[in-house]
């Protein structure tokens, strides 16, 4: 089954924090990745109970269902590929089942039935290596909502939160409550 544990640190960032943090890397917005997250919930919520989220990523033409649970180490994500007919299919509201995500859904007594398009949220998104991480800078809009958020993407929970707060602490910026982005998405609707 193609799961794989994500070992992630985010941050909230200001627009100054951000452009400081694009300089210290070299990176410049130019060079971002853009992808889109579509999202999926049931009217009563089930996935949030469940501390899960479902999300369609459009990037290079290509479409990823991903169902995102919680792990020990970080968070248990479950990939089924789509294709473009299939992905427009599922945003229309025709969802089809694909086996690997269903397999948990299934585990989590979420019917496919009662899934439902939420919307869509566009990233802008710079990543780069450093100290054994990567650093992951985004700009993200949703819903007349706009966003900037660091992420930082380890090999173990350990080293990751060492080199997130010293990141953190060099560049003065605060640390700050950072719900995912489904979270900030919903949280507009």
């Amino acid at each position: 089954m193609p799961q794989e544990i994500e070992i992630e640190f985010k941050n909230l960032l200001t627009k100054q924090e951000y452009d400081q943090l694009l300089s210290h890397f070299n990176l410049s917005p130019s060079q971002a990745i853009v992808q889109t997250n579509h999202y999926f919930e049931t009217n009563d919520f089930q996935l949030k109970q469940a501390k899960s989220a479902l999300r369609i990523r459009e990037k290079n033409d290509l479409f990823q269902l991903t169902l995102k649970q919680p792990h020990p180490e970080g968070l248990l994500e479950t990939h089924d590929t789509l294709t473009m007919t299939e992905a427009e299919s599922w945003i229309n509201g025709t969802i089809v089942p694909k086996p690997h995500v269903a397999k948990q859904l299934n585990e989590l007594g979420i019917d496919f039935a009662q899934l439902r398009y939420g919307g869509s949220l566009i990233t802008h998104r710079l990543e780069t290596a450093f100290k054994d991480v990567v650093v992951v800078l985004d700009y993200s809009t949703y819903n007349d909502e706009l966003d900037y958020e660091l992420e930082l993407e380890a090999k173990t929970k350990a080293s990751g939160q060492q080199i997130f707060d010293e990141l953190l602490h060099d560049h003065k910026i605060p640390k700050r409550e950072t719900p995912n982005k489904i979270q900030r998405f919903y949280s507009t609707l």
